[in-house]
């Protein structure tokens, strides 16, 4: 069983054996993700048939389920490392089938993926830095209504892949921690032993306290002895 296992502790000093929560809406691939869902719904809403074409709601969904499967995956997380991974692993996968899904509307069209063509490649650099240093919609969203359909697929190419890299870089931490301090199992046998060191730690300290205490008695007690007999002796004596 892992030895270095970090265990959080209540107020009382009681070990838990909950992980310490993630808060994923602070984490910058959440945030971009809810930024893909939106665009991909305005996108979708622009420039995709309204009627007919099966794309519209497997681009949405799929946008959809990286979002929604970061944000169960991550509060999963704080009991259960496997399902966490899963979850996370499932997000990636569908961030993957949203990104193919721009690249061949590019590719339908007869339209640039900026990271490809090098006359061009000075805008991409500009989208990737802007993409990079930007995490929420409102960044985002007054640009909805105005870029054409070249503009807003490479903005979520873009996105996607940033968002792909981030992922992989959490994932990898989390697997090192995995296997640094277990599992759930792991963290349960940790709080237990940890429990039963504290509890043998207060039984050693009441047995000093015993021994002090009895000896502190028996000190007491051949005072009081010794009280006694200097008034008996007194008495004999008349004193």
């Amino acid at each position: 069983m892992p030895n270095n296992i970090n265990l959080k502790r209540y107020d009382d000093g009681m070990p838990s054996v909950l992980r310490k929560a993630t808060v994923y809406t602070e984490l910058h691939f959440y945030r971009k993700s809810d930024v893909l869902v939106q665009l991909t719904k305005a996108f979708c809403e622009r420039f995709l048939p309204k009627y007919g074409d099966r794309t519209v709601d497997q681009m949405v969904q799929a946008a959809r389920s990286v979002k929604q499967n970061i944000a169960e995956g991550l509060t999963d997380g704080q009991t259960s490392f496997e399902t966490e991974i899963k979850l996370m692993g499932i997000a990636k996968g569908s961030n993957q089938e949203l990104l193919e899904d721009y690249q061949d509307y590019l590719k339908q069209h007869g339209l640039n993926d900026w990271a490809k063509v090098v006359h061009i490649r000075h805008r991409y650099d500009k989208l990737l830095v802007f993409c990079r240093t930007h995490n929420d919609l409102p960044d985002f969203a007054p640009f909805f209504a105005r870029w054409t359909d070249e503009e807003m697929a490479n903005t979520a190419i873009s996105l996607c892949h940033i968002v792909d890299k981030s992922m992989t870089t959490f994932m990898k931490k989390r697997d090192r921690e995995f296997v640094e301090e277990g599992g759930v199992r792991e963290r349960m046998t940790a709080a237990r032993l940890d429990m039963r060191g504290t509890q043998k730690q207060i039984i050693a300290q009441q047995k000093e306290e015993i021994i002090a205490l009895k000896a502190r008695i028996a000190s007491l007690e051949r005072e009081i002895a010794v009280l006694r007999e200097r008034g008996e002796a007194g008495e004999n004596y008349g004193v």
